[in-house]
Order: C-alpha cells, then structure tokens, then sequence
C-alpha cells in the first residue's frame, strides 16, 4: 500500500514538473534527498547500535527480570492473562523498556516476540486463532501510543538536523506520550471489559 502512496506521488512530482519546467530542480532534489537520506541513516544507526545494544545487556543481566516484578500490579492489572500464564512477560517489559527509552525500532521485534507467545497461549486455550486476545490488542496500542521518557530517537534527529537546542522538546513529549499511553491503557482495558461483558 506505502509502495502505490509513493509511486502516485513522484508521478504527480514528475508530472508538475514536467508542465511547470522545473525538471531540472526536481532531478537536483532527488539527488539532495538520496545524500541527505544516507547521512541521516548512518547518523542514527549509531544511537540505534548503543540502546539496542544496553537493551540486550540488560535484558543478559536480569535487569529486564527486575523490572517486571517492578510493574507486577500494572502489568496484572493490564495483561492478566500474560500474567497468570508468564507467556510473553518479559518481552513485554523489554519492549516497554525499550519504548521508556525511545528506541521503537528496538521496542518492535521484542513487541512481535511477545504477540507470537500470547497468541500461542491463547490458541493453547482454545481461542480462535484468528482472533487476538486482550493482551495482545493492549500490547500493540501500547506499542503505538507509548510512553517516552527518553526520546532517543527524536534528539537523535534533531540533532543531525542542526538543532541549538535538541532537548526542548523533552517536557512535552513527557505530558503527550504519558497521557497517550495511560489513555490508550484505560480505553483497552475498558473496552475489553465491556466485550467480555456481552460475550
């Protein structure tokens, strides 16, 4: 679908500038965007490198363990079902960890590990499977609208982009991403209630 997105839009690039004259500077922004696109990779795959790489130690040191047991009545409150069976628990707090840091793309695989068990567990139980569960319908709008303590990512690219000063934007990322995640939290569980309810 993002392939057909992006085709139609550089046909209708090619198209306005081929009407307006400008074929010249849209070969010129092409080339600018390949470059700039190239620098900015290799400029974020080293922070990328370093937290995935503290997520991995920590994960190895028991520290992930840790912070399970840490948010144990939240996250028995919120994945009860993951709770009781232990399937998918770590790598649920391992990729709450990793989106606390910032590092989504870290937070994604640790995310679709944690769906793969919780499906597992819950066609294990006899449900459809076809169908997610509780948990895993909170674990994917919790990847989604995920709380940020550290934007790793963002001052990575503010950074690269010149930014004077990267960390601004820290403060209201903190009030967004926290009110997005506990709504996000709330509105799962809620909802899930409700189904669960009528069914």
């Amino acid at each position: 679908m993002l392939g057909k997105v992006f085709g139609i839009m550089c046909l209708i690039s090619i198209l306005f500038a081929s009407l307006s004259g400008n074929m010249a500077e849209l070969g010129g922004a092409v080339f600018d965007g390949a470059e700039t696109a190239v620098t900015l990779t290799i400029s974020l795959c080293g922070i990328m490198s370093l937290w995935c790489g503290v997520m991995k130690v920590l994960q190895g040191a028991g520290a992930i363990g840790f912070f399970s047991r840490l948010i144990s009545p939240v996250f028995r409150l919120f994945f009860p079902d993951a709770e009781k069976s232990g399937e998918g628990k770590e790598e649920i707090c391992a990729c709450i960890g990793a989106n606390l840091l910032g590092i989504g793309n870290a937070a994604t695989p640790l995310a679709l590990s944690a769906i793969k068990k919780l499906h597992s567990d819950h066609v294990r139980k006899g449900g459809a499977a076809d169908c997610a569960s509780r948990d895993m319908i909170t674990l994917a709008v919790l990847n989604t609208a995920s709380a940020n303590l550290l934007p790793t990512t963002i001052l990575a690219l503010r950074r690269s982009a010149g930014s004077s000063s990267p960390f601004s934007v820290v403060a209201p990322i903190w009030i967004c991403s926290l009110s997005c995640a506990f709504l996000a939290l709330i509105l799962t569980r809620a909802l899930g209630m409700k189904k669960g309810k009528k069914g």
